[in-house]
Parts: structure tokens; C-alpha cells; sequence
């Protein structure tokens, strides 16, 4: 099934949706329900051309009328009978406003109305095809009722009678039939054809009234192509009915289809003009003038009549100010254009004789739509004026219009042009990331990666672990190391009150904190040997390897304990070493593996020497309190290497 709301919002003009959405405003204030009816339902089923709108309400029409005229509408005419009101909205939408009534004829022509439901006024309707209805209600919007199956008809192509006697009660429907036929090409349905046949030959179009005579024949004028459902009604002899003296062969073709042309190129550029009034006069061009009068008098709406009789001055009106020096540049004649009533416009296309009109005419034609070709949207996007922001159209009009009167011929001309209207850059964007921290010493850095980078050589030829790492330093490492292996108890003691020259501090490594973590092991009361402290160190390696696990385990064996020395009652004052050495790596740490030991940054430590009366050694401060709580249990001193 067809979507109805896409196809009430795109095959409608845009002047037909604000009729619909006027007619729906003014429905809801009364509080009635209003549908769209009838022929426009059946053309937006079909694909055909939406011409006219058909609406029904819920209620009087009749009690609309100031209220259409408030919204803009014009009254053209009305039928009290029928409670219908026939009005023109601007942009030449032709509207019929009705009321949801069920229909009885006691005699042939004679019908008796009263209110009723839409389902019912759809059933008292002619022909199935416009027995349907869409409904325009909010929460309802879009919804089909078609109560009579005309979908299929419409898929047929047939012209079904709603009832059996419907020729019968309303005569006219037969001269409609035939009026259809010509303009859609439809066939009528098998037992309606053999019913229109009956009510012809019996004479049933006797029981018409007036006012439905008038209705068809200012219906003929209102077809798009009015010749060939002129040409198909005489061929059904119905002309003979509604107008005896008015034939095909009284209308001026030529000038027709001049005037179909005009307004083919009209459309084209947007232009939609009613073409009624201006076909009038070619229909009638060779009728007498009181056969004129007389069927201009039967029309059923006078509104009409007013409109025919007005073009003519309103068109001359028009051409004036067309060929006037206000209208000399191509943008102001466009303006005009565009702005005039479309019935006007259409009237001095087809009928001027003035060249320059006629020149102005075939450049809006064709010349001056080229300039919308040139509008720089790439240009635009550059500085910003993108679709969707505000007065977007009206810059591009704004363009278009310079360009037609051969400005803004340059890049910096159109720069110059646009500036105004470019919106300002946007602020950048906003970064939620931390900044990284700016490098103080770079020089140091560098020195501590390349330091890295001789440890992790080093260390992949080592075959044991340790899980402290050395100082940053090697060589200073190294000679400190060689300086307190060498030192003798004995000389220690000689040499104590001697003055040594100072060596720079040493940059020790911190220990990582995996290292720290690690479970504290007490102190040992008494001290080791020097020897076996010596011998003990060289077990432990300077860097930390990650080839052989096995190593490890015996590092840790022979690991030595940090002991405090024994006091002594003469301990004399402490004085600094001749040379400052690096701490003793097996002071109490507890040894991990290699994969979790980290280079950290170094951390410069004191080496001092403790003398008293035994044995002396060398004990390093340590940053923090892993030495002193280590928990490691004392091993003994046969094990020792």
C-alpha cells in the first residue's frame, strides 16, 4: 500500500500543503475532523496531477467561510444545498470545502441531505474511485479509508458505480463518466457501461438541475486539456445538454496550444499558474457574444467569471511595469517575475507583441537560470556557509541574482561578497589528555640510558641473579669495590687518623620497589669476619641477569647477613675514609629475580667506615628501612662461601 504522508508531502505543491495545513488549523480551533476527499485522493493514488482539492469536514462548511477568508482564501462561490463553499488560496490552489453528509433522492435530481459520518458520505458518492478518503486529524494523519475497494479499481483503471441506481438519482454522473474518460483514458466497468447506455438512451439527463449544468460546463474550462474532454463530451453528445451553441470547432487550437507552451516554460521555472481563465476566451473565440454572456451567467461559481474578466487588465498592468526602467537589469525583471500572480505572468507571456518583452521572456527562459549553475558552493563550504544554517537560500538567491546581472565575476570579488555572511571559525578542539611533563636535564638523561644500555649488555653474560641493582657508575663501582676488598683490619686501624684525599660521591642506585617490598630479616648481634664478609661479596654479582634462574638460588645461599658490630667502650670518633666506597650489595636485601628488578634512578649515598676494636668494614647507608627489617633467617657460617 502506497505511504500516503510521502505522498501528501511530495506530490502536493507547495501552496496546496499550506491550504491543507490552513483548512486543518481552522478545523481544530472549531474542533471538527476534517479528510481529504474525493478526486485529490484518487490522483494521488494514481499518479495523476493533483488539480483541485476536495475537503470534507465533520460539521457546516458553511460556518467556515470567515474564517477560510481570514486565512487568506477567496470565496468563490457556494452551494447552501450541499453545504460546500468553493475557494482559491494563494498560489492558484483551487479548494472545495465540504460537509460529511449521507445523500437519499426520493425523485430522480432531487436529493435530501443530512449530516453524517464520513464512512457514510463516502458510500453516497458516484463512482468508487473517489469513494476514499485520507484522513488530515492529528494522531490519524495519513490514515486511508477506502470502505468500497476503489484501490482496485484505480489499479484497474475502471469507472465502478458506488450503487446500482446511481444514474438514476443523479443524472449527472453520467456526463462526469464521460468526463473522466476523456481525461484520465479510463474505461468504465462492464455493468456500469451497460447502465450508462440504459440511462442515456431512457433520457435520464432530463432530471439535471441548473446548477449542476453550470458545474460541468465551467469544469471543461477548468481541465488541463480542455479540448479533449471538449472533443469527448460532444462525442457522447453531453455538449448538446450543457451548452448547444458551444462545440470544439468554436475554439481557436492554434492559440491554445501557444498558450499550453507558455505555460509548460512557466512551470519549468517555477511558475505554476492557473491556465482557466486565460483558456476561456480560446475556447469561446468563435462563439457568439451572447452565447458568451449566457454561459459565463451558468457558471456555478461567479468568482470565476470575475477572475476571466480581470486578466486583462491585470496583465497590462504588469507588462507596464515589466518593460519599465525599474525592470532594465535581468536580476530586477527576474524579481518581478517571480513576484507577480502567476495568471498574470502567463497572460503577457503568451500574448505580448513587444520585442523587448518577448526578449526579457526567452533569457528568463533560458539565459538567466544558467547563473544558478555558477554559485561557488565549494568556495561557500571553504568559509563556512553550508546548507542548514541560517538564511542559507536566501544567500544563494542573493548570488544567483548578482550573477545574472554579470558581477562578481572574480574569485576576490566573490570573497569580498561572501565575508559578510561567513560565521566565525570555530575554537579548537579540546584535549583531554595529561601533558607530559617537560625534560629538565637532558644531558642526564641521556647519560642514564646509555648507562642502561652498557647494564643490559653486561648483563646477559652474567650466569647469576640479584634483585638489587648497582650504581649507575661501573667504573667508580669497580674501583670502590677493589679499594675495600684490599683494606686490612690491621691498616685500617694505622691509617685512620691519616688524612686522604676525597674522591667525588658516588650516585648509587635506589633500590627498585619490588626490592623494598620485600619480607625485612633482624639483624644479626654479632659480627662476621671480615674475610668471609670479602669472600661472600664476590658471590653476589653487580648486575642483575635474566638468562639462568638457577644462579638465584645459590646467590641467595651465599648471601652475607649484615650484622651490627659488638660496642665498644673506647670506639673512637668516626672520621671519613680515605676513600668513599660503594655500599655492600649483600646488606640484608632479599634477593628476587632478575625479570622484576627495574632501573631506577640513582640516589647518592655516604660509604663510611665504622672502627672499633675488632675487625673493621665498610657499611653503606641505605635510603629507607629494608635493610634494617629484613627477615631472613641466619644462615651458618660453615655454609658461607
Amino acid at each position: 500500500m502506497a505511504d500516503y504522508i510521502y505522498l501528501l508531502e511530495s506530490r502536493l505543491s507547495p501552496a496546496q500543503q499550506k491550504a491543507i495545513q490552513a483548512v486543518r488549523e481552522i478545523a481544530r480551533a472549531k474542533g471538527l475532523t476534517v479528510f481529504l476527499v474525493g478526486g485529490a485522493v484518487r490522483d494521488l493514488t494514481s499518479g495523476s496531477p493533483v488539480r483541485d482539492l476536495d475537503v470534507a469536514v465533520q460539521g457546516n462548511a458553511l460556518k467556515l467561510k470567515k474564517d477560510l477568508e481570514k486565512a487568506g482564501a477567496v470565496v468563490t462561490g457556494d452551494f447552501e444545498a450541499g453545504q460546500a463553499l468553493f475557494v482559491r488560496f494563494p498560489g492558484s490552489v483551487r479548494m472545495e470545502v465540504g460537509s460529511t453528509l449521507s445523500v437519499h433522492y426520493p425523485k430522480p435530481g432531487k436529493p435530501v441531505v443530512k449530516a453524517a459520518t464520513i464512512l457514510d458520505d463516502l458510500r453516497r458518492r458516484d463512482f468508487t474511485a473517489n469513494a476514499m478518503a485520507l484522513s488530515l486529524n492529528e494522531g490519524s494523519y495519513g490514515l486511508l479509508m477506502d470502505p468500497l475497494n476503489g484501490v482496485a479499481d484505480i489499479e484497474n483503471r475502471e469507472l465502478r458505480l458506488v450503487s446500482n441506481y446511481g444514474f438514476i438519482e443523479d443524472p449527472v454522473r453520467m456526463i462526469r463518466a464521460a468526463r473522466y474518460a476523456a481525461r484520465l483514458g479510463w474505461q468504465m466497468e462492464e455493468k456500469t457501461r451497460a447502465r450508462y447506455e440504459t440511462g442515456k438512451s431512457e433520457g435520464y439527463i432530463s432530471a439535471m438541475s441548473a446548477f449542476q449544468r453550470g458545474y460541468e460546463a465551467e469544469e471543461i474550462v477548468r481541465e488541463e486539456d480542455p479540448l479533449r474532454v471538449l472533443r469527448g463530451l460532444e462525442h457522447e453528445g453531453w455538449m448538446k445538454v450543457l451548452a448547444p451553441a458551444w462545440t470544439s470547432a468554436k475554439a481557436n487550437v492554434v492559440e491554445l496550444e501557444k498558450l499550453r507552451e507558455a505555460q509548460m516554460q512557466l512551470q519549468i521555472r517555477g511558475i505554476a499558474a492557473d491556465a482557466s481563465a486565460a483558456q476561456f476566451p480560446l475556447l469561446t473565440a468563435k462563439l457568439a457574444p451572447k452565447d458568451v454572456t449566457a454561459l459565463k451567467k451558468s457558471f456555478a461559481r461567479q468568482g470565476f467569471v470575475a477572475e476571466i474578466q480581470a486578466l486583462e487588465g491585470e496583465a497590462k498592468k504588469f507588462a507596464a511595469e515589466l518593460g519599465s526602467k525599474q525592470a532594465a537589469a535581468p536580476s530586477a525583471a527576474w524579481k518581478l517575475l517571480m513576484g507577480a500572480r502567476p495568471e498574470a505572468v502567463l497572460w503577457v507571456a503568451y500574448s505580448t507583441k513587444n520585442a523587448g518583452l518577448q526578449a526579457k521572456f526567452k533569457s528568463f527562459y533560458t539565459e538567466w537560470p544558467q547563473a544558478r549553475q555558477k554559485v561557488p558552493f565549494t568556495l561557500m563550504q571553504e568559509m563556512r556557509i553550508v546548507p542548514g544554517m541560517a538564511g542559507f537560500d536566501e544567500l544563494v538567491e542573493k548570488v544567483v541574482l548578482e550573477l545574472m546581472d554579470g558581477k562578481l565575476g572574480t574569485v576576490e570579488e566573490m570573497k569580498a561578497f561572501l565575508e559578510p555572511y561567513s560565521p566565525p571559525a570555530p575554537p579548537p578542539p579540546v584535549h583531554l589528555r595529561r601533558a607530559r611533563g617537560t625534560k629538565k636535564d637532558t644531558k642526564a638523561a641521556k647519560a642514564r640510558k646509555k648507562v642502561d644500555e652498557d647494564l643490559g649488555d653486561d648483563a646477559e653474560g652474567s650466569e647469576e641473579v640479584s634483585g638489587v641493582e648497582g650504581n649507575g657508575d661501573s667504573a667508580s663501582a669497580e674501583s670502590a669495590e677493589e679499594t675495600a676488598e684490599t683494606a686490612a683490619p690491621a691498616k685500617v686501624g694505622a691509617k685512620a687518623g691519616a688524612k686522604a684525599k676525597p674522591e667525588p660521591p658516588v650516585k648509587v642506585a635506589s633500590p627498585v620497589k619490588q626490592v623494598v617490598a620485600a619480607k625485612p630479616v633482624p639483624p644479626a648481634k654479632a659480627a662476621a669476619p671480615a674475610k668471609k664478609a670479602v669472600a661472600a661479596k664476590a658471590a653476589v654479582p653487580a648486575k642483575p641477569v635474566a638468562k639462568k634462574p638457577a644462579a638465584a638460588k645459590k646467590a641467595v645461599a651465599a648471601k652475607p647477613i649484615a650484622k651490627k658490630a659488638a660496642p665498644s667502650a673506647k670506639a673512637p670518633a668516626r672520621k671519613p675514609a680515605p676513600k668513599k666506597a660503594p655500599p655492600t650489595k649483600g646488606s640484608g636485601k632479599k634477593l628476587v629475580a632478575a625479570k622484576k628488578a627495574v632501573a631506577a634512578k640513582p640516589v647518592p649515598k655516604k660509604a663510611v667506615v665504622k672502627k672499633s676494636n675488632g675487625p673493621s668494614r665498610v657499611v653503606a647507608k641505605k635510603a629507607g628501612s629494608a635493610a634494617k627489617s629484613s627477615k631472613m633467617p641466619v644462615q651458618p657460617a660453615g655454609k658461607r662461601r
